[in-house]
């Protein structure tokens, strides 16, 4: 899998610890930055790696930063980006079996490495449920990021 992996000075450490899991996972990693603890802003990093997951450069992508909450706020005003912020690994599978998520936030000052691994592991071994409540569901979503009013649209079977 490619995946886009990006970080705040915050998250810094933690990103180059989740980018070493994703390495022995054998996961392809695009490194979007920081590549350093120096102060910057999340926003930078974490757009571009969204970006690149709307436009299917990567499969996923993986932001830190200290709380998660900037990078997931972020990450969720490019059209087509479905992040998740998840603090455990119930919250990573539901993430990607309810919701399709495709972009895992992660909170650098909350979890540990070796919580955030499992998060990791879990979100990436997890399918989406493509069927049913939770296919219609992703579907309405798409239906807002286009701004139109998901009930005064017929479903027709298609969550993407």
């Amino acid at each position: 899998m490619r995946i886009a992996l990006a970080a705040d000075h915050r998250g810094h450490t933690l990103k180059e610890k989740v980018h070493a899991l994703l390495n022995e996972k054998h996961h392809e990693v695009i490194d979007m930055g920081t590549n350093s603890s120096r102060s910057c802003d999340y926003p930078d990093m974490g757009f571009k790696a969204a970006k690149a997951v709307a436009e299917h450069k990567v499969d996923r992508g993986i932001l830190v930063c200290g709380t998660g909450i900037g990078m997931s706020i972020t990450a969720n005003k490019v059209p087509g980006v479905r992040a998740a912020l998840c603090l455990d690994e119930l919250t990573a599978q539901l993430s990607r079996s309810h919701n399709d998520a495709n972009v895992l936030c992660l909170a650098a000052d909350v979890v540990g490495e070796e919580r955030a691994r499992h998060i990791v592991e879990r979100w990436l071994e997890t399918a989406f449920e493509d069927s049913g409540r939770h296919a219609r569901r992703v579907w309405k979503i798409n239906v807002i990021e286009r701004g139109q009013d998901p009930t005064k649209q017929k479903y027709t079977g298609a969550a993407r």
